[in-house]
């Protein structure tokens, strides 16, 4: 069992450190304006999260994300069972889906700006306009793999829409929308860090303009890092909820 859990986590493990290695000996020896070693950005860390600036950035930017990218499902996975199960309804939207997913978001900022201004809910706009594509297409394109079969099946036991939907096409799809929203994070968190750059500085994006306008190297690295940090511990979140609702599969 102990090897077993070795040879799992060992790859991942010498690729972080010789990351973090590699990281440390190319910053010593470039310039500061460039890139700083990690120890130099681990101990700004550290003075932000002991000065309080970090908390209260990191809790700005986590309302913002938390917000936008929990309307993107909530809207994001229903439209998409609908639109797999009225075939009208998905061939009429099909094509504006397709442009919008394409469409480079950070384009919309200034069209959201102008109409909405600053404040809050632009912000939490552009973070859901970021978000909702992976959600709803990867959910489009899962409800529509369904096997004709299992919704034969279920009519045939007098199975209602409402009985439909909960026990064959959400269970069905499920796995898939998850491929979705671990998309969706990484959008997200760029949809996030690129309103508070474009619409009002907050958050985190607020500490790298800051920083990065101050020459402050190792500043625009922290704050990177915290947000790289938080992806990936969503996303592998992200991929055990999806391991949890896939075992139907093997």
């Amino acid at each position: 069992m102990r090897r077993e859990l070795i040879n799992r986590h060992a790859p991942f493990v010498l690729s972080l450190t010789a990351g973090m290695a590699l990281w440390e000996v190319v910053g010593r020896y470039s310039s500061p304006a460039f890139m700083v070693p990690l120890s130099a950005t681990l101990k700004k860390l550290w003075q932000l999260i002991i000065g309080g600036t970090l908390i209260t950035q990191f809790l700005d930017s986590a309302a913002l994300f938390l917000t936008g990218f929990v309307l993107a499902l909530l809207i994001g996975m229903p439209l998409g069972l609908l639109l797999a199960r009225v075939r009208g309804l998905r061939v009429g939207l099909e094509p504006y889906i397709m442009i919008l997913y394409a469409t480079p978001m950070v384009a919309l900022i200034p069209f959201i700006l102008s109409m909405m201004g600053f404040g809050f809910a632009p912000k939490v706009l552009v973070v859901f306009l970021f978000a909702v594509f992976p959600v709803l297409y990867n959910t489009i394109e899962g409800a529509r793999s369904i096997k004709p079969e299992l919704i034969e099946v279920a009519r045939s036991f007098r199975s209602s829409e409402w009985s439909l939907w909960r026990e064959v096409m959400v269970p069905y799809t499920l796995p898939y929308t998850m491929t979705g929203v671990r998309l969706a994070i990484g959008r997200g968190l760029v949809g996030m860090v690129a309103a508070e750059f474009f619409l009002s500085s907050t958050g985190l994006g607020q500490m790298i303009m800051t920083a990065s306008q101050n020459f402050d190297t190792a500043g625009v690295f922290a704050a990177i890092l915290v947000i790289a940090l938080i992806g990936i511990a969503m996303m592998r979140l992200g991929r055990r909820i999806e391991t949890h609702f896939a075992r139907w599969r093997n």
